[in-house]
């Protein structure tokens, strides 16, 4: 029990730092080569805090165990919303931008929809499903360069200038001590739970879903905390993206994915999450504290229903 207890605070202190020196060097990389910083978020960042999500999945995917793949789209998806820019809105408010709420939340909003379609019609993500998965992200990506290209980059006279070598040993090192730091809280977590005759099916259900997400949830915070809404705001919804048209895309393309009818009430859930992120940001551009707690009462009341 020590011993778990000890690695699940350094498990701790590594996703801290590890979120912190990541933000650094990806604000670093927006100021050095005059890219939007919201477009770091939806990129870098959000595929950087994915790697729990994407490792699960695709290495499933490989020994054609996957049907859990959707699942933890979905799970880590309404996590994404509800609980960490939840969070993040109650430290600090979150501004967002004209074109996150005007084209990627609502695309956000179009892939979750054509995800429980596919699962709907076919019962399965089969391999053609895939492709139209995979070329989505292609044509997101073609989006992002597209408009990295012709946005105005405003001068970040707090950001820290970096060298090329300092800047890739951030953010690998952030990423990597995430991943870790995320490993090592959901293994000792997990262990302490059991010791402590938690059932296996709520460690599933609250330790495993929100551990995979720590990642996200700690960045996210971080960024708020710093003052880079456009970071925390681009991580969760490129996450959410990522996760749909990259993980499950992959996924497919291994093996065809199972979809199990009781993931159309999962989908509904990640459904409402975007309606309602796209409801709290449309007239004012910004997250509040309101909302943010609104956001954590939803997900404590949805984990709640699903425990029970």
């Amino acid at each position: 029990m020590l011993i778990n207890l000890l690695l699940l605070v350094l498990g701790f202190v590594l996703l801290v730092r590890g979120a912190d020196v990541f933000v650094d060097g990806a604000v670093a990389i927006a100021r050095r080569w005059h890219i939007p910083e919201i477009i770091i978020g939806l990129t870098i960042v959000a595929m950087g805090t994915s790697a729990p999500e994407s490792a699960v999945s695709i290495a499933s995917a490989f020994r054609g165990a996957n049907g859990v793949a959707i699942g933890n789209v979905f799970g880590s998806n309404i996590a994404n919303i509800f609980l960490i820019l939840g969070v993040s809105a109650a430290i600090s408010p979150l501004l967002v931008g004209k074109n996150t709420v005007r084209y990627e939340i609502p695309f956000v909003g179009f892939i979750t929809l054509l995800l429980m379609w596919f699962g709907w019609q076919y019962g399965v993500i089969s391999h053609g499903a895939a492709v139209v998965l995979c070329g989505l992200f292609v044509l997101f990506l073609a989006y992002l360069y597209r408009i990295s290209n012709g946005a105005n980059v405003e001068d970040m006279p707090n950001a820290k200038y970096m060298s090329g070598w300092k800047i890739i040993l951030f953010v690998v090192g952030g990423i990597a001590a995430l991943v870790i730091g995320s490993n090592l809280t959901v293994t000792s977590a997990v262990a302490i739970a059991r010791a402590l005759n938690v059932s296996d099916r709520i460690i599933g259900l609250t330790i495993i879903a929100i551990g995979t997400s720590l990642p996200e949830l700690v960045t996210c915070v971080i960024a708020a905390l710093k003052g880079q809404s456009d970071i925390a705001i681009g991580n969760i919804v490129g996450s959410n993206i990522f996760n749909i048209l990259f993980v499950l895309g992959i996924a497919g393309l291994i093996h065809a994915i199972p979809f199990d009818a009781a993931f159309i009430a999962d989908g509904a859930i990640a459904m409402l999450a975007v309606i309602l992120l796209f409801a709290a940001t449309a007239r004012s551009g910004k997250l509040n504290h309101a909302w943010g707690i609104a956001f954590i009462a939803i997900y404590i009341a949805y984990i709640a229903y699903t425990v029970m």
